[in-house]
């Protein structure tokens, strides 16, 4: 799969290439800085805006011949900067079946997925208080790949993500936020309105009715 234009010119910059040399290892200020043919002090300062940027994380300390070094790894946000075949799959798959489905059989099945997805992660119990509920559709939308966070307007709690979870699709096939809608409402156990962004840089917002 070709980068796009934007990802290609990512790449080659330096914090780039800190990101592609981390992909699938970890790495010291001097393996980066070696790797690069850079200084400590300018490595150090492409990682402090990695590091602020969620794109990278400190793993632990490696031996070093007078004392430890920090070592870094990618986040899961990090990953997501990696163009993966599942993506243009999933793609092609949503367009077979939103051609041979009805608009309605389509979204029934787009729910039915986020309802058996939910299932899968609903926290058991017969009384699950609000917040148990709410913190298990945090770690399922987590888990799908997006970067979830609570926000409170007035009277009204909304579940957002800066990075869309199914960022590839969605452009093309908006109707597939009904189904992150759909786990999260199961989940949560209260009704959800979809309010995502589908710009350039798809974001997510999920805006659940009134606090029970």
């Amino acid at each position: 799969m070709k980068l796009g234009k934007l990802s290609k010119r990512f790449f080659e910059s330096t914090r780039g290439r800190i990101i592609a040399y981390l992909r699938g290892s970890q790495a010291t200020v001097n393996d980066l800085a070696e790797h690069l043919e850079l200084t400590d002090n300018a490595v150090r300062a492409q990682l402090l805006t990695l590091e602020r940027d969620g794109l990278i994380q400190q793993s632990g300390f490696r031996k070093g011949s007078r004392k430890p070094h920090f070592a870094y790894e990618l986040t899961s946000e990090g990953e997501h900067l990696f163009p993966k075949a599942y993506d243009a799959l999933l793609n092609q798959f949503i367009s077979v079946f939103k051609d041979r489905l009805s608009p309605k059989a389509f979204k029934e099945a787009l729910q039915a997925v986020g309802e058996a997805l939910a299932a899968e992660q609903k926290v058991p119990g017969r009384k699950v208080s609000f917040e148990r509920r709410l913190q298990s559709a945090l770690r399922t939308l987590e888990a799908l790949g997006g970067s979830p966070r609570t926000e409170r307007h007035d009277k009204h709690l909304s579940i957002t993500s800066k990075s869309c979870p199914l960022a590839a699709v969605v452009a093309e096939h908006p109707e597939t936020c009904e189904m992150v809608q759909r786990v999260i409402s199961e989940l949560v156990d209260v009704d959800v309105s979809e309010k995502c962004d589908r710009s350039a840089t798809p974001s997510c917002r999920f805006v659940l009715s009134e606090q029970p």
